[in-house]
């Protein structure tokens, strides 16, 4: 019997896959338990026009990134910061991935999710700094940050 997995069963399949199982095993476990449904060309029908969906959502998704990138990558973006520096020249308080993210918002109206900046301190020293950014599972990007002296 033919059935699409509505959830990932181990060692038989993913969710979305269509794949032949034996009838019993289908009817008495599969179905019963809604890890799967029987597949019809309805069904079949529903799980194609799914799937073309979440590729649109998935191209847009990209394609939305990729704009962020091109501002991100834009010579006159950089985010600036004016931080209070101790004498030894370290700042008093640090910049971290919500202060970036706040302050990308409000100098250039990009909106870049605080836990996509990938930093593995935070910044307490004034400089120019390249903090990448994973917009997307197959996207970066570098924010260029100047930190001055207030």
């Amino acid at each position: 019997m033919k059935v699409i997995f509505l959830a990932d069963v181990k060692g038989k399949g993913k969710k979305g896959e269509i794949k032949e199982v034996p009838t019993g095993y289908a009817q008495n476990f599969l179905i019963k338990k809604n890890l799967a449904k029987e597949a019809t060309s309805q069904s079949i029908g529903e799980l194609k026009g799914k799937q073309k969906a979440e590729e649109k959502a998935q191209a847009e998704i990209l394609a939305e990134a990729q704009a962020v990138k091109a501002v991100l990558d834009e010579d006159k973006t950089r985010v600036q910061f004016q931080e209070k520096v101790g004498p030894d020249g370290r700042t008093f308080g640090s910049i971290t991935a919500k202060k970036i993210s706040e302050e990308l918002q409000k100098q250039f109206g990009v909106k870049v999710d605080k836990r996509h900046i990938v930093l593995d301190h935070p910044i307490r020293a004034i400089g120019l700094f390249e903090v990448p950014v994973k917009l997307h599972k197959e996207l970066t990007a570098e924010i260029k940050l100047a930190i001055t002296e207030a």
